[in-house]
């Protein structure tokens, strides 16, 4: 039981200080013309077949005033984008050091499971940014 309780407190706190330092860090400033942010060939066709567009505003957003077009200019959707998905890239590396407990207390593959469906949930997100931010970009440079 407290190894259950240890391991979603650390995913809830992660979380939380992941995006408080990064948003620290970037102040939502981010080069969306860097090549990190740009849309891949392939990305286009991979958004089709998980057909995205379905689900895509399903999801929660934690700061949705961020993402609002009515407070923000298309540059700063888009840079806020760019943000996001740093965030949620780095959740899911860190979503996998609970595996270290696993060398300590066992059940890799108890760990293992925990860490992919964690890891895959912020997934999800990245594939929002990079499906709706070639638009918002576009706009941005009309």
């Amino acid at each position: 039981m407290a190894l259950t309780f240890a391991t979603i407190a650390y995913h809830f706190l992660m979380r939380l200080v992941v995006g408080g330092l990064v948003g620290f860090i970037m102040k939502n400033r981010a080069d969306y013309h860097k090549k990190w942010y740009r849309e891949y060939r392939f990305e286009k066709r991979l958004y089709h077949i998980l057909r995205v567009k379905k689900w895509k505003n399903k999801l929660p957003t934690y700061y949705p005033e961020e993402f609002s077009l009515k407070k923000h200019s298309f540059s700063e959707v888009a840079q806020a984008m760019c943000q996001a998905e740093i965030v949620h890239e780095i959740i899911m590396v860190f979503s996998f050091l609970p595996l270290l407990a696993s060398l300590k207390f066992d059940s890799f593959l108890t760990w293992l499971i925990t860490s992919v469906l964690a890891a895959g949930g912020d997934f999800l997100y990245v594939i929002i940014q990079r499906y709706n931010r070639p638009r918002v970009v576009r706009l941005a440079e009309k």
